[in-house]
């Protein structure tokens, strides 16, 4: 059991570093930080699973959060198209 949860926070930790240096390397265009984003959303909905799973709660937590990540990626979606509209493309330059 004790080596499960090794195995499972070693899993996020490589999830979420990798993440994090496809951040740090790709920053050109919004739609891929938006998926780089996400994917950071989903390690972490990851963690909240296992922490649910391995201490025997319920899972309102994880439908909870799961629910706040889908409006935000709803609302990264059309920040995204509004921005092509205005700008004509999606370019993290032209926003500064």
């Amino acid at each position: 059991m004790k080596l499960l949860k090794l195995m499972n926070l070693m899993f996020f930790l490589y999830m979420y570093s990798s993440v994090l240096i496809s951040m740090i390397i790709i920053r050109s265009h919004i739609f891929m930080c938006l998926i780089i984003l996400e994917f950071i959303v989903i390690s972490l909905l990851y963690l909240i699973l296992i922490f649910c799973l391995l201490n025997d709660c319920s899972f309102y937590l994880f439908v909870f959060m799961m629910t706040f990540y889908v409006c935000e990626g709803v609302l990264g979606l059309s920040l995204l198209v509004c921005m092509i509209r205005t700008h004509g493309n999606d370019y993290l330059i032209c926003m500064f």
